[in-house]
């Protein structure tokens, strides 16, 4: 069969080694094997994370982690109020707050979403409530709306607060009759589970 012009070509490049097999060659130099690399450097750390106001806010609970999601989630919650699971997780009046923020730590390492938490306290404001309304009013209810992270507020305020999936109340102080109006309301803006971080006794009365 003869050869398109494309094979024939093919074919004429390629030496004879019958001819070839006596040809000089010009000597290459030797090669020399690149020297191995050292080692790596290690890698730099990440910056911190940054707002408007600068460097991550001090206090803020549940620092930022690397692949967390933001936002509101798409996870299934249920479709009307009161429903929530409760849990009680043991806490002093001075320890609530503090046990609240290591709740948040293991809630976002299962998996929750920042802006699906809501942190309120019956005491003191949360550190990070009382450095956010430093910069008015304003500024600290509309991170409430952008729901992009964990938000703490006051229980006397919880009417202006919106439902979030997880409710944590850190009762680290106020009344009896306080703490008690406080348990209703942050259930209610629970869809999911409130978690009450306080003295066992004392919640156990109360509900």
């Amino acid at each position: 069969m003869p050869l398109t012009p494309e094979e024939s070509q093919i074919y004429e490049s390629v030496p004879d080694t019958r001819t070839s097999a006596g040809a000089s060659r010009t000597p290459q130099a030797p090669r020399t094997a690149n020297p191995l690399p050292g080692p790596r450097p290690a890698p730099r750390p990440a910056p911190p994370r940054t707002d408007s106001k600068g460097p991550s806010t001090p206090g803020r609970p549940g620092g930022p982690r690397p692949g967390a999601p933001s936002g509101q989630p798409g996870a299934k919650t249920p479709s009307s109020p009161g429903t929530a699971q409760i849990q009680l997780v043991a806490a002093s009046d001075a320890t609530a707050v503090e046990i609240a923020d290591e709740t948040v730590d293991k809630l976002l390492d299962e998996g929750r979403a920042p802006g699906e938490i809501l942190l309120l306290t019956t005491g003191a404001l949360h550190p990070w409530a009382e450095h956010e309304l430093s910069f008015g009013e304003d500024a600290y209810w509309r991170q409430l709306a952008v729901a992009e992270d964990v938000f703490c507020a006051h229980a006397s305020s919880v009417s202006r607060t919106s439902q979030r999936p997880v409710v944590l109340l850190a009762v680290n102080g106020g009344t009896d009759t306080e703490a008690a109006a406080a348990l209703p309301a942050a259930l209610e803006k629970a869809t999911d589970k409130l978690i009450v971080c306080g003295d066992p006794e004392r919640l156990r009365a109360l509900l």
